[in-house]
């Protein structure tokens, strides 16, 4: 049985979007005022009629529609915020927390914001009084919710990117098309220089003597993309300096990063090209060794290329992908439609994505189930720093995964049976699993009642009151 559809807040923001009134927009829909009103209101939900409509009328992409235009803080990640010891004596029904999100997703995503904004505060020690309360949005999750919302794809930017990564094709490799490219059009010479001439940078542009400066260290895909990231500073500066400031950054400091964010997302999409790329992903059937070797690319480059293939029309399979390094801290979040962990915290010390650590160089695969019953297959695969140094070196992992009525169409999924291949179940993290009965449990569950007995243990650390 299909799902029903209450899309009530993202029908009514489009109408808002385009200035029209209940009246005018149901004259055009061809339904009643009243029953716009109650599909605005979540009394009636969307059909598939209207939907189409809708793409026909207004350009919407329908399973973006229908799936939010982009992430917004979802119940999930409300609940997660609503845990908190601070709030949690509340008792908050998960109900109310879905009303919140499906019906004013702009106050939901405030209250994400603020909560972000506490938990920064309480790491740093506080704000002091009269201090900006803005200074706590940290960059890195300013700019992560600014991608979450755009869903990790941005249009303008992709085209441009394949028109001049198609102009750049070459059958061994792009590197020296772009080289010459930086040469002939911008009068640039690029050169690779012993690490020791740039200390402790990888890649350095000096403007005033045209010089683009490598390390000598890069592996030759990193330098392939370092030219792509050039180039695409130069080339594109109109595009990127426009979307930045539309972004609209809190500080010059955000900005600077969301610029760079972009240009790294240009130079990917200019090394592997959108049509191309998805062309040769089907085709592959998601190799990402085939398709490192296809594009001139590292595994890295290749998986975060997987989640951008959202164009309407042309997508590709929804990954979400992590890189985090042996200690567990996450550097890189992309989550797709469905994300299975926290927003906030890490991820389930149950999936696997730490033991590729254990086996270096070997791709770890695991079907996960979420308490909600939703699957997942997932891949884990370490891969190496661009440059080891005294202080930094050794690995890092990736971790990609997708929603398992997309597994068949993945090279890594051959030979398994989806359907009797044991499931690993995991949580959001510990503080929001409701599982009971799991060793691997670090925190009590948030507003959950604990039932330990002296007289036993259990194989919990934490039991409680289901």
């Amino acid at each position: 049985m299909t799902a029903k559809l209450f899309l009530g807040h993202r029908l009514r923001r489009l109408r808002r979007d385009h200035e029209l009134s209940q009246t005018d927009m149901a004259a055009r829909l061809g339904i009643s005022p009243s029953y716009l009103n109650h599909l605005e209101r979540n009394q009636r939900p969307v059909t598939a009629a209207l939907l189409l409509k809708l793409a026909e009328l207004y350009e919407v992409d329908i399973r973006t529609f229908a799936n939010g235009g982009g992430h917004r803080t979802g119940p999930d990640e409300l609940a997660e915020i609503f845990s908190d010891l601070l709030l949690s004596d509340l008792g908050v029904p998960r109900y109310e927390l879905a009303e919140l999100a499906n019906n004013a997703p702009s106050v939901a995503d405030a209250i994400a914001r603020l909560y972000a904004a506490l938990r920064e505060a309480n790491r740093e020690g506080g704000v002091a009084a009269g201090g900006d309360a803005r200074a706590l949005v940290t960059p890195e999750n300013w700019v992560r919710d600014y991608i979450q919302a755009h869903r990790n794809y941005y249009p303008a930017l992709e085209e441009a990117c394949e028109t001049l990564g198609g102009a750049l094709s070459h059958p061994l490799s792009m590197t020296e098309p772009m080289r010459r490219r930086l040469k002939d059009a911008w009068g640039v010479t690029a050169k690779a220089v012993p690490q020791a001439e740039l200390g402790n940078i990888s890649q350095l542009y000096d403007r005033e003597r045209r010089l683009f400066l490598l390390s000598s260290e890069l592996k030759s895909e990193n330098r392939t993309f370092a030219l792509a990231y050039q180039l695409a500073l130069l080339e594109l500066a109109p595009l990127l300096d426009r979307m930045v400031a539309e972004a609209n950054a809190p500080d010059e400091g955000i900005a600077q990063l969301l610029h760079m964010h972009l240009a790294n997302y240009a130079a990917g999409a200019i090394m592997m090209p959108y049509g191309r790329f998805l062309s040769a992903c089907e085709d592959m059937r998601y190799s990402i060794d085939r398709l490192s070797g296809e594009f001139g690319a590292n595994v890295e480059q290749v998986s975060h290329r997987f989640t951008t293939l959202n164009r309407p029309g042309q997508r590709g399979v929804p990954f979400f992908m992590l890189r985090v390094d042996p200690a567990g801290n996450i550097s890189k979040r992309y989550a797709g439609d469905q994300f299975p962990f926290s927003r906030f915290g890490g991820t389930c010390p149950r999936w696997n994505l730490h033991a590729a650590f254990q086996a270096a160089g070997q791709v770890v695969t695991q079907l996960i189930e979420t308490p909600d019953g939703q699957r997942f297959f997932t891949v884990a695969r370490t891969i190496e720093r661009p440059i080891k140094t005294e202080l930094g070196g050794g690995l890092l992992a990736i971790g990609l995964g997708c929603p398992i009525e997309h597994a068949h169409k993945l090279h890594c999924a051959e030979g398994y049976d989806l359907d009797k291949a044991p499931v690993t179940p995991v949580g959001p993290a510990c503080a929001l699993c409701p599982r009971q009965d799991c060793g691997y449990r670090a925190t009590p569950p948030a507003g959950r009642m604990l039932a330990v007995d002296r007289t036993k243990k259990t194989i919990s650390p934490y039991p409680f009151v289901a």
